[in-house]
């Protein structure tokens, strides 16, 4: 406002005018307090935070100028003999280097080596020629049914859907590359348009294998959770992974809340859930484990802010309970029980301490808070993991192909990718490779690998 413009108020607006301005001045200094505050604490970093380890500043290396030191000397290793050659070659001496001939008779082995090479490959294209005749019953006219392994519609077969698949959803091959290697290795020529209609096509039948691997992850008694952003359309969403002992399933949605465990569990109830500590994977089973490596590393950011009374003992308790979870399946339930009693104590001797400093008391209150009976859940079960390490090594690809395609164009596209990727990483802990369980999905629906 304009000094003539103040001299013009009278009384009552004038002070509304202070009032207001005073206000205003509050919001102000509050906001200068907080700024001043973040100021002087620690930057978020992947070994105090959950930023991904790509979000580390490398240090420059000391001395990059000197001479790289050779590395330390091993025993060669050479590439072993394949026990069942398709072919085998039996090569005798014939001649000395005095021009003497060699007998081939009484010739023992001195040397085997192997020589490997692919053959040229092309698609085996076939002709259906359907005929038709008269009936001698009728006279009607009756043309032949497809074959039920080579049906009519598109012209290309499960192998060639399953490859095209895994090239784009395993590999993150771009349409126009995808179409350009098909040609190169295969000689086979595809279009984009035809490479979209074979993914379309897929999605029947990984959304039954999907909701067969969902049915089976839901009916768990222990499932690990865990989220990471996608693009659909242009905005954020949401890529979601549920992991149980036999089976992986994934869904892609457009939030990041409750309701996505909640519809997915469809009314079960676990025995045990296992996530970080994100209010949305929260009380969704009898039991409750937090993963200590994300605790470790808030314990790890207390201590950088200055906390020097709980925040290193209680990241020093977190890596004994971790070890003690690494050691699990060499100790008797005996000595594991130990092990739990001896950590409860120590766990309520460190909720006892006072913290120095903001950060460290906000940890110390949130352990006491909530996560007091979330720590140790493992110790009390075998099939419960210490850490969310599973969920996160299922969504690492996810990561890699969302930097690498930014995206998805379509929501059918979104479907097909996350039921995609439950039938992968299904397949994984059942010792299959990506392309073979593709290829099973697309013609027995995946049923006989998580039976």
């Amino acid at each position: 406002m304009p000094p003539e413009g103040i001299d013009s108020l009278d009384a009552d607006n004038l002070k509304a005018l202070v009032l207001s301005l005073l206000t205003r001045i509050d919001e102000l200094l509050a906001r200068i307090a907080e700024l001043e505050a973040r100021a002087g604490k620690p930057p978020k970093t992947p070994t105090n935070s959950s930023l991904p380890p790509s979000s580390g500043q490398k240090a420059n290396a000391a001395n990059a100028s000197t001479t790289k030191k050779g590395r330390k000397g091993r025993p060669g290793v050479a590439r072993e003999l394949c026990p069942n050659p398709d072919v085998t070659r039996d090569i005798y001496a014939e001649r000395c280097d005095c021009g003497g001939k060699v007998a081939p008779t009484g010739q023992v082995l001195a040397h085997a080596y192997e020589h490997v090479e692919l053959p040229p490959t092309k698609p085996i294209t076939t002709r259906i020629n359907l005929h038709s005749g008269d009936c001698s019953g009728c006279g009607k006219t009756v043309t032949a049914e497809p074959p039920a392994d080579m049906p009519s519609g598109s012209p290309f077969g499960p192998g060639i859907v399953a490859l095209v698949t895994y090239l784009h959803g395993c590999q993150m091959v771009s349409y126009a590359r995808l179409a350009e290697m098909l040609d190169g290795l295969f000689g086979l020529k595809i279009s984009e348009g035809a490479i979209a209609n074979m993914l379309a096509r897929a999605a029947e039948p990984f959304a039954q294998c999907a909701e067969t691997i969902h049915d089976t992850v839901r009916n768990s008694p222990v499932i690990a959770s865990d989220e990471t952003s996608a693009r659909v359309k242009g905005k954020t969403h949401w890529q979601w992974t549920f992991v149980a002992t036999t089976a992986v399933a994934h869904l892609i949605a457009p939030t990041r809340g409750k309701i996505v465990p909640n519809q997915f569990l469809d009314g079960a109830r676990p025995k045990v859930w296992l996530s970080d500590r994100l209010p949305a994977q929260c009380n969704h089973a009898d039991a409750h484990q937090f993963c200590l490596a994300h605790l470790i590393r808030d314990a790890q950011y207390a201590i950088d802010a200055g906390d020097t009374v709980f925040a290193p003992q209680f990241k020093a308790f977190l890596q004994r309970a971790c070890d003690v979870g690494r050691r699990r399946p060499d100790l008797a339930d005996a000595t594991i029980k130990a092990h739990a009693r001896t950590l409860a104590r120590t766990l309520d001797r460190l909720l006892e301490l006072e913290p120095v400093n903001a950060e460290g008391r906000h940890l110390r209150d949130a352990i006491i808070v909530d996560a007091r009976d979330k720590l140790l859940v493992f110790l009390s079960r075998r099939d419960v993991e210490p850490t969310n390490n599973a969920s996160e090594r299922a969504l690492r690809p996810s990561v890699i192909f969302r930097k690498v395609t930014n995206g998805f164009r379509s929501d059918w596209g979104a479907k097909v990718y996350a039921d995609l990727c439950s039938i992968v990483s299904t397949g994984r802990l059942h010792g299959r490779s990506p392309l073979a369980t593709i290829r099973a999905a697309l013609t027995t629906w995946f049923k006989p690998a998580i039976s």
